[in-house]
């Protein structure tokens, strides 16, 4: 129980410093291991290629914010649902990002991105 807690403390804090405090290079140095598979398809694979992609995707966006609403462990993977926004105007989109840990490190990443709807056949939120 204590390691789940842990990657999830560890998760939350990758994902603030990458995409709030936009230093994804010391995410990286700090929270990831020797290897990293990416499985977004408009990232490349590895370590330094998800550092330049972050770098120039959070160059393009300099007001972009995460808030991080919810999170769930089991066994080696962490989830983490936000709401991400580009701009103070942007409605955001729904982000999972799903990481493996190996060793308290992120050795793997998953993610899946929905804009927000303008409108929704029903009243409930995505969040």
């Amino acid at each position: 129980m204590a390691e789940l807690e842990q990657n999830k403390h560890t998760a939350r804090a990758f994902v603030e410093l990458v995409l709030n405090d936009k230093r994804p290079a010391e995410a990286v140095a700090k929270y990831v291991g020797a290897t990293y598979i990416q499985h977004d398809p408009q990232a490349p694979d590895g370590i330094a290629g998800f550092v330049r992609f972050l770098t120039e995707f959070l160059a393009q966006f300099p007001q972009l914010t995460v808030e991080i609403k919810r999170m769930a462990a089991d066994g080696d993977l962490v989830v983490v649902h936000s709401r991400m926004t580009t701009s103070p105007r942007d409605p955001g989109s729904a982000l999972v990002d799903i990481f493996r840990f190996d060793d308290g490190k992120i050795v793997e990443h998953w993610d899946v991105i929905q804009p927000v709807p303008e409108t929704a056949a029903n009243d409930n939120t995505m969040f």
